[in-house]
């Protein structure tokens, strides 16, 4: 259907929402790019599409015309929710808003699955949100996120690489990595210092190797802590580090960024053994 409401511009103005900087906010007034967003996340028709900070809702809209059957919006800015009720009435009954801190609520408890969550993340927490989610990815069919170009390079990032480090592995044990497309900064008011990234993360079936992520996050935080190092030095804060090697199977003198997840999988393992 054709979209019901006044152009991006003229709401912002009639509200006098200007973007915060403390909340990390870039609007996107492109219909042509919010189309696309909408259009990458998939099938919309079952179950919840769930966007984190939809501000103006440009992306909410797109997402509504793409033919989302519902849409809840995590909101923290009281101006912006004000916006989003005024798109809850043109699509009734398809639209719900949440006034809280996407930091503080269980996204994974929200609405009917499948769940997938669609956003143009405030790039100050983006990372936080992104790591917590990944803890419960079996709750999610999809994530299609936009996050600082930089960012997303991680994400996706292959062992060796200079960009391949501890959030390449926590997020590719769960999930699948597909960049989409990039974005400029003068796509956004106001223009973010670096340019942007769309990508989709798609949970695994299962893991890529067994491990306890807690566990995880700790190897991986010691290892790449100190990543110029060799293992047998980088890892002496998780204890004998020889022998957590021996036993995963991993040679002392090499540094984290050559190691494959199922690597690191094989470590958790053994700290979780006590070895």
């Amino acid at each position: 259907m054709a979209d019901p409401l006044p152009p991006l511009r003229e709401v912002i103005a009639a509200h006098g929402l200007d973007a915060k900087k403390s909340l990390g906010q870039h609007f996107l007034f492109d219909l042509n790019l919010t189309g696309r967003i909408a259009r990458g996340a998939g099938d919309l028709a079952t179950g919840t599409t769930i966007e984190i900070g939809p501000g103006p809702g440009g992306l909410t809209r797109a997402l509504l015309e793409a033919g989302a059957r519902h849409v809840i919006g995590v909101e923290r800015d009281d101006r912006a929710i004000a916006i989003q009720n005024e798109i809850a009435a043109a699509y009734p009954g398809r639209l719900e808003i949440i006034a809280d801190d996407a930091l503080k609520v269980d996204v994974a408890k929200l609405g009917e699955a499948p769940r997938r969550i669609v956003a143009n993340l405030p790039y100050n927490i983006s990372t936080v949100l992104l790591t917590r989610w990944l803890a419960e990815a079996e709750a999610f069919e999809s994530f299609t996120l936009m996050f600082q170009k930089e960012v997303v390079d991680r994400l996706a990032a292959a062992p060796g690489s200079k960009d391949y480090g501890r959030l390449s592995v926590l997020t590719q044990w769960r999930c699948v990595v597909k960049p989409l497309f990039s974005l400029s900064r003068e796509a956004f008011t106001p223009p973010p210092k670096v340019a942007s990234t769309v990508v989709k993360i798609i949970p695994r079936a299962e893991p890529l190797a067994p491990a306890r992520m807690a566990t995880l996050e700790k190897v991986t935080a010691a290892a790449f802590g100190q990543r110029r190092k060799m293992l047998r030095s980088s890892l002496k804060a998780l204890g004998n580090a020889e022998a957590l090697l021996e036993a995963a199977g991993l040679e002392p003198t090499r540094r984290a960024e050559e190691i494959p997840v199922e690597g690191f999988c094989a470590l958790a393992r053994a700290v979780d053994d006590g070895i």
